[in-house]
Formats: structure tokens, C-alpha cells, sequence
């Protein structure tokens, strides 16, 4: 009796099954030439996007010199990452600190801003908009924190403080692990008036103005009350976009750090697993190493954004 009843189950998920794909392929058919105004983008989108990502987890499970063929290694390398390797601890702890303070703060900042000056004169709002956005375009602009923070009696900082009595001796700002980790989150900070300014201008110049005039009549009596029951929700798009580009680049960061702290920086102060990653990908070769990493390193990310996106759906 129960072989029957499994029997009559599986038969039945078989037809729901058959069911399902009858259907999906009949809105194939039906909506052919869209899906073949999207083809082109699929392409691109799989070659360049979803194919370097099967292919990163599937070489995260061998060991990859470039040189000679993959070999299966199993779980090895993961293991590797989380009981022997100390200074990959050392890059998550760093990595997690950085991101939980300048993914937060650059995403609230652009907002802010952009939210302040878009009902500025164009010509003050443009002018504005070109200030706050010129240093994330100004390529090698942040080294200028170099010299302020320069280890000798000639950076600003040390200079300034040692005139005024504070220091007795210039302080080694980039080298001492004390200070490197908040001077480089400063810096950070400064740039990070990017793309997710742009989108948010963008989103709050496309309002209409009579939402605001229903929502006066509804009862909405001040900017706060505008601001949430209106703006924001109106604006959920152009806060996930800006959410997903603070949460990549306060995870991916490693170009800035290295270049205002060193290659290797003291006691590895403001090492994290994006330079570490690029240190065993780019430097040593160790491909299946840098892969579990980056396998990792992807995931959270993914984690990350899906709360981002869960606390967004509450807005309004």
C-alpha cells in the first residue's frame, strides 16, 4: 500500500513537472522577440559575469599554479583559509571593520548630500555636485593624504600640531598601527561622494512634485514626514543601486589602502581579504587559493546586500 502511494506521488510530480515546462515554453514561444532583444545582454552577461563565477568556485576546490594543470583538492583550501592562516584572519577582521563603518557612512553621506542640495539653484546645485563628486574621479587625487600625513616634521598634520604645542615628536601616522586604520576609513570617507551620489540626484530630481502635493493634502506636514513617506519609497530603486555599489567597493577595497599604507602594511593594520586575495592571485600565483577567497569574499557580499535589501522593503 505505502509503494503505491509513493508510486502515485512520484507520478504525480512527474505530470506537475511536465505541467511546468509545457508552460514555461509556451511563454517562450509566445514572447520570442523579446527574448531575442535580450539575447545579445544574456550573452555578455554569462561570458563576462555568470562563467567567471562557476569557474571561480570550481577552481576554489583545486590547487592552481597557472603554470600546471588544476588538481582536486577538495575542501583544502577553505580549511587552509580558516586554520592555518593567520593573517587571512587578521585581513577579515580588518575587512568587516572597514566595511561596517565606511558602507554605512558613504551610503548615508551621499544621500544626505544629495538630498541637501537638490532643491539648490541648478546652477549652485551643478556647481555643488561637481565639489563633492570631483574626488572619487581625480584618479590618485587621495595620495595628497600622503603628505598631510607624512611621517616627518614636513606633513601638514604633524606640522601643524607640532607647532601648536600638541606634539613633542612627529607621529609615524601611515606606519603606526594605532592611527593607519582610521586615517585610511577618513580618506575613504572623502571619496566616496561617487556613483551612489549621482544615482541619488538623479532619483530625487525625477520626483514629481505632485506627489508632495497629494501627500500635503493627505495629511504629510513636514520634510521628515516627506521624506519617509514619500521620497524614500519612491527612491527604493535608486537605493538598492547605491546600496550595492557602498557594499562592493567597502568589501572590495584594496587599492587605496595599499597605496596610503604600504604593500605590506605594520603588523598588517589595514590588510584585508581583497588584498590578500590579490597578493596570492596576482603575486604567488596560487589561483585555487586566491579562488576560495574570492568564492568567500563573494558570498558575503551576497549576504550582505539581501539584508540591505530587507531592511530597504521596510522604508515607508
Amino acid at each position: 500500500m505505502s509503494y503505491e502511494l509513493s508510486s502515485n506521488k512520484g507520478s504525480l510530480r512527474t505530470v506537475r513537472t511536465a505541467g511546468r515546462m509545457r508552460q514555461i515554453w509556451s511563454q517562450i514561444r509566445a514572447n520570442a522577440i523579446s527574448y531575442l532583444f535580450v539575447a545579445p545582454f544574456l550573452l555578455v552577461f554569462s561570458v563576462f559575469v555568470v562563467l567567471p563565477i562557476l569557474l571561480s568556485v570550481i577552481l576554489s576546490f583545486t590547487y592552481f599554479n597557472m603554470v600546471q594543470p588544476p588538481s582536486w583538492v577538495g575542501f583544502q583550501n577553505y580549511l587552509t583559509l580558516f586554520l592555518e592562516d593567520e593573517v587571512f584572519l587578521i585581513a577579515v577582521k580588518n575587512t568587516f571593520l572597514f566595511a561596517a563603518i565606511t558602507g554605512p557612512l558613504s551610503y548615508v553621506m551621499c544621500f544626505v548630500f544629495a538630498w541637501l542640495i537638490n532643491e539648490l539653484h541648478p546652477k549652485l546645485r551643478t556647481i555643488l555636485t561637481l565639489l563633492f563628486y570631483a574626488p572619487s574621479i581625480s584618479a590618485n587625487a587621495y595620495l595628497i593624504w600622503t603628505v598631510m600625513f607624512s611621517g616627518d616634521a614636513y606633513g601638514y598634520v604633524n606640522g601643524l600640531l607640532l607647532y601648536w604645542g600638541v606634539l613633542d615628536k612627529p607621529v609615524l601616522w601611515l606606519q603606526d598601527p594605532t592611527w593607519m586604520m582610521g586615517i585610511v576609513i577618513l580618506v575613504v570617507l572623502w571619496m566616496s561622494l561617487g556613483v551612489s551620489f549621482l544615482t541619488f540626484i538623479a532619483g530625487l530630481q525625477g520626483i514629481d512634485l505632485m506627489y508632495y502635493e497629494a501627500g500635503a493634502i493627505d495629511g504629510v506636514g513636514n520634510r521628515w514626514q516627506e521624506l519617509w513617506f514619500i521620497t524614500l519609497p519612491l527612491m527604493k530603486n535608486h537605493l538598492m543601486f547605491g546600496a550595492i555599489i557602498s557594499i562592493t567597493n567597502s568589501f572590495a577595497a584594496a587599492g587605496q589602502l595599499q597605496a596610503l599604507t604600504g604593500n605590506t602594511p605594520t603588523d598588517w593594520a589595514t590588510w584585508t581579504i581583497m588584498q590578500h586575495l590579490n597578493d596570492y592571485g596576482y603575486v604567488r600565483y596560487e589561483m585555487g587559493y586566491a579562488s576560495a577567497m574570492a568564492v568567500l569574499l563573494f558570498l558575503t557580499m551576497v549576504g550582505v546586500q539581501r539584508l540591505a535589501q530587507r531592511l530597504l522593503a521596510k522604508i515607508g
